[in-house]
């Protein structure tokens, strides 16, 4: 079981004070990745296929994310034994509960991950790659040879390689702001009101994927960000290192976002020619 290191209790104003930090240094990536060209290059369902084939690998490595806190942050070998503080645990928790177990367009039990594979077979993405991805991690290959074999895009690879590079660092506060600062929420609301034209376009083709966007804004948006707000202040604390830590973190996923859009945009008009 990784070892954590939970800070003393905070008051609210220096919590409040690091967030406000970290949102004002990461303020021009994120704007960079919310006023990305991506959003507004896509004009058809093919188009918006590349974008999904390269969008699915984000989707699966937020779920590593916060698999690798529910791992560091609760018990989950046995024996059973409490772990860490009961505050951050509940936070988690919540958080997995919410992401793993969600409610589909049609009220059945879905991960936002298999949601996500839904939205692609419905539109008529190419969901055979991530399958083969993950069906050789599971049969024991390493990243490498999931990638060669999955044929990946490399942009998605240099991805989720940074994300495991986090994860494997096991700085806990870290692995939490790459997660909170990273989320889902970048996708800026003129990419849904696209997303909205081309479901009216085509009837029963994008309305799944307009359902995971929707229930991003409803539920990543508000009450999930909050929670890993609070997780992450948890986790940091009083602690200067470990906010300058987690601010690395958030940088180099934002950065990472922005080279997987950019490869997006680059299929989509390569496609065009």
């Amino acid at each position: 079981m990784p070892n954590v290191n939970f800070h003393k209790p905070h008051t609210y104003h220096t919590m409040n004070a690091n967030i406000k930090s970290i949102n004002l240094e990461i303020a021009d990536l994120r704007s960079e990745i919310i006023n990305h060209k991506v959003y507004t290059q896509i004009s058809d369902l093919r188009e918006l296929r590349l974008f999904m084939e390269h969008h699915i690998y984000a989707v699966w490595d937020f779920m590593s994310l916060l698999k690798a806190l529910q791992i560091n942050l609760t018990c989950t070998t046995l024996p059973w034994f409490p772990v860490g503080n009961a505050k951050t645990r509940q936070l988690i928790n919540e958080i997995v509960a919410g992401e793993e177990s969600d409610l589909d367009e049609k009220g059945d039990v879905k991960s936002h991950f298999e949601l996500y594979l839904d939205a692609m077979e419905q539109v008529g993405a190419n969901t055979a790659p991530i399958h083969h991805f993950i069906e050789a991690l599971k049969a024991g290959k390493s990243f490498d040879q999931a990638y060669l074999m999955a044929e990946v895009p490399l942009a998605a690879q240099q991805f989720m390689n940074s994300t495991f590079a986090i994860i494997k660092g096991q700085q806990t506060h870290a692995i939490a702001a790459a997660f909170t600062f990273g989320r889902e929420d970048l996708i800026p609301n003129m990419f849904h009101n696209m997303v909205s034209d081309l479901n009216s376009a085509n009837p029963d083709r994008v309305t799944i994927f307009k359902y995971y966007l929707d229930r991003h804004i409803e539920v990543d948006g508000d009450h999930h960000s909050h929670l890993a707000l609070e997780m992450t202040s948890e986790l940091c604390g009083d602690s200067e290192t470990s906010w300058a830590e987690a601010l690395v973190a958030v940088k180099e996923a934002l950065q990472q976002r922005i080279a997987l859009w950019d490869a997006a945009l680059a299929e989509i008009n390569t496609s065009r020619h």
